[in-house]
Order: structure tokens, then C-alpha cells, then sequence
């Protein structure tokens, strides 16, 4: 028998967590361990897409079916760009960066969004499937 799939409201939760967890992490990662950078960018954005990956297996003992991997990337992915278009107009406002500078800040956002569709794919949460 499946199990029933948690509402959309249990998704928006994990995707308020997540970036709630982008936020705190990326706080202590460039402050108190001065990294900075994509490095430090790729830490916090693996981090936290494991974190949620196995959140979800523990909280609801199932993996993530399809339309609920596609919503929570999609959520996720949402709220951080809007964050992200914030940081991008405070940007514009104290000094236009260039193109590359531009592609570098879209390279940092997009890291978020993708690496927890990897981390999220049937593929890679294949490994936390219980030996039956």
C-alpha cells in the first residue's frame, strides 16, 4: 500500500526550512570560518540539500515520490530567488556589477536550486533505501 503523500503545505514547511537553513548556515560559514565564495557557497548549498533529503526520509519514512521532489525544488528554488533578486537590486544600487559579475551572482543562486534537484533524484536517494 502507498503512503499517503504529505499536502502542500508539509512542502512549503521543508522549503521554509531549507532556506531558513541557507540563511543561518551561510552566516556562519562566511563569518566564523571565513570561506567565502563559490566554495563556500557549494558547502551551505550541499549541506543543506542533504539536510532536507534526510529530513524528508526520516520525517515521513518514505523517499520522495516525483511531484513532490518537482514542488519542493520548485518552492525552494522560489524563495530564494526573490531573496536573491532582493541582494541583486541592493547590488544595482551601490554599483552596477559587469556581465561576469552578473553570471557569477546567477551561478551562486543556482547552485541551491540544483543541487537539491540532484540530491533529491531517484538516483542519488536510491543509497537511503532500506536493504529489503
Amino acid at each position: 500500500m502507498r503512503a499517503l503523500a504529505p499536502p502542500r503545505a508539509v512542502m512549503h514547511r521543508y522549503a521554509l526550512w531549507g532556506v531558513g537553513a541557507v540563511i543561518v548556515l551561510n552566516l556562519v560559514v562566511r563569518s566564523a570560518l571565513k570561506l567565502g565564495g563559490l566554495p563556500a557557497t557549494l558547502l551551505v548549498a550541499s549541506s543543506v540539500a542533504l539536510g532536507l533529503v534526510l529530513m524528508f526520509r526520516w520525517r515521513q519514512r518514505r523517499l520522495p515520490e516525483r511531484g513532490e521532489r518537482l514542488t519542493l525544488v520548485l518552492i525552494y528554488g522560489g524563495l530564494l530567488g526573490v531573496l536573491y533578486l532582493g541582494l541583486f537590486a541592493l547590488m544595482l544600487l551601490k554599483d552596477e556589477p559587469g556581465l561576469p559579475g552578473q553570471l557569477l551572482f546567477f551561478a551562486h543562486y543556482l547552485s541551491y536550486p540544483l543541487l537539491l534537484a540532484v540530491s533529491l533524484s531517484p538516483r542519488w536517494t536510491g543509497r537511503f533505501k532500506k536493504p529489503t
